[in-house]
């Protein structure tokens, strides 16, 4: 399972981020193509924000879209490889604030002062205690009327199929013409969604809505969206959760059409 010793090295040493790790965005064609037809549409109804908390920026990909969403942005990253090229892209921001912290650490932030909590493409990486640990201190530091969106690892639901097939390609490929076949992708083992919407609760929060996706592969949902609030909040409800193997199609259909409206000569 990924670790936080191996994200430091992954993305601190290893990763070259060319392009700012805007080429993960490439099956939706650009970056705005995917903030605006796969990220906004989901949290549209929890911003604009006051003060918004995201973790594990990155470049800041999505935080070049946040900043303009709230009256203050805090933004914590593992890496200060990331933080720092963050500082430089969002120097003329300075309602923007950057902090390097250990991979589970949110001491930066005040109790009771977060209306929106934000990782998207970055969790997936980090096993179960990272999670427990957010979820843990963003239980005093939302507001009553803050809502947490995370995107973190389903691939646990698959853990006998990962275990048997990772180190056998042949299988896989012989997989392959019934849609099962898929990569782990340094997903988690040992998250889920189930696993993420327990730990909230233990936490004093409570997943209100969770969408289990195929990133990447073409029927296992090995990625999951989880939206997650106060237990005594004005959004606290049952949790309501999708069960969605079209996500690819959402992905490919926007890359389809991406050169079409992209204002990017180069798209």
């Amino acid at each position: 399972m990924p670790s936080v010793e191996w994200n430091q090295e992954r993305w601190g040493i290893r990763y070259h981020w060319n392009g700012g790790g805007d080429l993960w965005s490439q099956r939706w064609g650009t970056v705005d193509m995917q903030w605006y037809a796969t990220v906004l549409p989901r949290i549209h109804a929890f911003v604009p924000a006051g003060r918004i908390l995201e973790i594990a920026p990155g470049y800041g990909r999505w935080t070049t879209q946040l900043k303009d969403l709230c009256k203050q942005l805090i933004a914590a990253d593992l890496n200060k490889k990331c933080i720092d090229a963050c500082r430089q892209r969002f120097a003329d921001a300075p309602h923007v604030k950057l902090f390097a912290n250990d991979g589970k650490s949110l001491d930066m932030v005040e109790e009771d002062s977060i209306d929106f909590a934000f990782s998207f493409d970055s969790l997936v990486h980090v096993d179960a205690s990272v999670i427990v640990s957010y979820l843990d201190q963003l239980a005093g530091k939302l507001t009553k009327a803050g809502i947490g969106f995370f995107h973190h690892s389903n691939a646990g639901e698959y853990g006998s199929y990962f275990s048997w097939t990772q180190g056998l390609p042949l299988v896989r490929r012989l997989l392959r013409p019934f849609g099962v076949n898929a990569g782990l992708h340094d997903r988690d083992l040992s998250m889920t969604a189930q696993t993420f919407a327990a730990c909230a609760e233990t936490a004093g929060l409570t997943c209100i809505g969770q969408e289990l996706v195929n990133w990447s592969t073409k029927r296992l949902l090995i990625d999951c969206f989880s939206v997650f609030t106060r237990q005594d909040s004005v959004w606290a409800r049952d949790n309501r959760v999708l069960r969605n193997r079209q996500f690819m199609h959402e992905a490919r259909n926007c890359g389809r059409i991406a050169t079409l409206y992209s204002a990017d000569k180069a798209a």
